[in-house]
């Protein structure tokens, strides 16, 4: 079942909303960040039904997010690759999973990063690009943007 579209709302997050935030695309995009690449494996390693898979896998194509790779001519068959606007979706999952080891992981956390230039487990964090402080969502203050409709709200 399709839930509210946000296509016409002029919000970034929603937006962003449009093209990943259906059941099963953010484990998808996991699985193709870590090299997952043809149908099968995607099924197997989720076991999400198939007409589910094959929808989820053509909306992130139609988003631009994956990109259909034909590896076989009879029969055609496709590998879905990342490609620079998913690959930038790193940091969004990468966040999440930080909060659901904070939160949502009483026992442990289940995957650790690993720095592969000094060696050690680490955390990404966001960072100011102009002064590399640390950024907290209590300090900063939004505002309006170019893209911001003329008299538009700011979000409370």
């Amino acid at each position: 079942m399709r839930r509210t579209s946000f296509a016409d709302m002029n919000c970034s997050i929603a937006q962003s909303l449009e093209a990943v935030g259906e059941w099963w695309t953010l484990l998808i995009l996991r699985d193709a960040m870590m090299g997952v690449t043809r149908f099968d494996q995607f099924q197997a390693r989720l076991g999400i039904a198939r007409n589910v898979l094959t929808t989820r896998l053509q909306s992130l194509v139609d988003h631009g997010i994956l990109a259909e790779v034909q590896y076989q001519e009879r029969p055609p068959r496709f590998e879905y690759v990342l490609t620079a606007k998913g690959g930038e979706l790193w940091t969004v999952l990468t966040m999440l999973r930080q909060w659901g080891d904070r939160w949502s992981a009483p026992a442990g956390v289940p995957v650790e990063a690993v720095h592969d230039a000094c060696g050690h487990v680490t955390r990404a964090r966001l960072v100011c690009s102009e002064c590399g402080e640390p950024l907290r969502g209590g300090e900063l203050t939004l505002r309006h943007g170019p893209g911001a409709p003329e008299g538009g709200v700011l979000p409370a």
